[in-house]
């Protein structure tokens, strides 16, 4: 079985800065808005460096979105930056009309995304904007998984022309994928091979899964973990291949299963291949107040609750 090293926990959202901090030495068209959340989206570098491109909003949402689309018009790329929660909810009217509506080429960057920033709590936290987004005609829909993948995918986003929602996190994660890797907008990575389930996880799950797969090797039990990092548009083909070999899935997201990447994988296997499917996800519920590590064991986004559900799926299928 493939492993796969932990080179040192850092945060998604210091990713998401160092890719900005990039398109500003490389690409002039890329500009920065900011709704009064400077230092929580590391977004303190580009300011410093390219202050004509930067644009401090302050706490009004609707009008950083409002004011992006109209930037575009001229030629720029405009990157947002807020909190998940944010970022859509708040501004879903806006995104909805001036973005996705009026096919605006702007890259809607969001921090803090589901139960992970913790002591926040549930007013903070956001476990539905994965499908809020990507219900919208036309938006792609990414979930990073570490630092060096969110880096990789703010830059690639700039060259994708069209509505982008990028969705990272607060708290540092397991850093794993490639420093130098090739970004592919909707292109799956099978990261090992299996024979008895599939896990597809997205986001920091994907460190879940792998950790998963460990403990389900050791019981005989071989898992097939791929990182969906796109939602929208999936990669169907990647998640058929799979299951046409393993006959069972697994989709692991820091999401409510409604609307996330649990349904969006069972609509595939629907019109597709009907595959038992097992869901680690939250249960139509909000979160709460906790430090990240508890939540994330309470509300069974861990590597135990995937453990269970490939063993649960697995019962399924015989």
């Amino acid at each position: 079985m493939k492993t796969y090293t932990n080179t040192g926990n850092k945060d998604t959202r210091s990713g998401f800065g160092a890719g900005l901090t990039h398109l500003g030495q490389t690409n002039k068209n890329v500009v920065a808005l900011c709704a009064d959340l400077i230092g929580s989206l590391k977004m303190d570098d580009f300011k410093a460096n390219h202050p004509d491109r930067f644009f401090q909003v302050g706490i009004a949402e609707a009008n950083m979105i409002g004011l992006a689309a109209g930037m575009t018009i001229g030629g720029k790329i405009p990157f947002t930056g807020t909190f998940a929660n944010f970022s859509t909810g708040r501004v879903y009217d806006q995104i909805r009309q001036s973005v996705a509506y009026s096919g605006k080429n702007v890259k809607i960057c969001a921090s803090h995304a589901g139960l992970t920033l913790g002591e926040d709590g549930a007013t903070h936290q956001i476990l539905e904007d994965i499908g809020l987004m990507k219900m919208l005609p036309g938006m792609t829909v990414i979930n990073t998984c570490d630092y060096n993948q969110t880096k990789a995918a703010t830059i690639a986003i700039a060259e994708h022309h069209g509505a982008v929602y990028l969705r990272f996190g607060r708290p540092k994660v397991a850093n794993f994928t490639p420093e130098d890797q090739d970004f592919q907008i909707g292109k799956a990575v099978q990261l090992t091979e299996g024979s008895d389930v599939t896990i597809v996880a997205t986001g920091h799950l994907v460190w879940e899964a792998l950790e998963a797969a460990k403990v389900l090797n050791e019981k005989g039990i071989s898992a097939e973990v791929i990182n969906i990092h796109t939602i929208k548009p999936l990669d169907d083909e990647a998640i058929i291949r799979s299951v046409s070999k393993t006959g069972c899935i697994v989709t692991a997201e820091e999401h409510n299963h409604l609307g996330g990447l649990g349904e969006s994988v069972a609509r595939v296997l629907a019109q597709n291949k009907p595959t038992p499917q097992e869901f680690v996800a939250t249960n139509d519920t909000f979160g709460e107040s906790g430090p990240p590590e508890q939540l994330m064991e309470k509300y069974g986004l861990d590597a135990k609750a995937i453990v269970k559900a490939a063993q649960d799926v697995i019962e399924r299928k015989r």
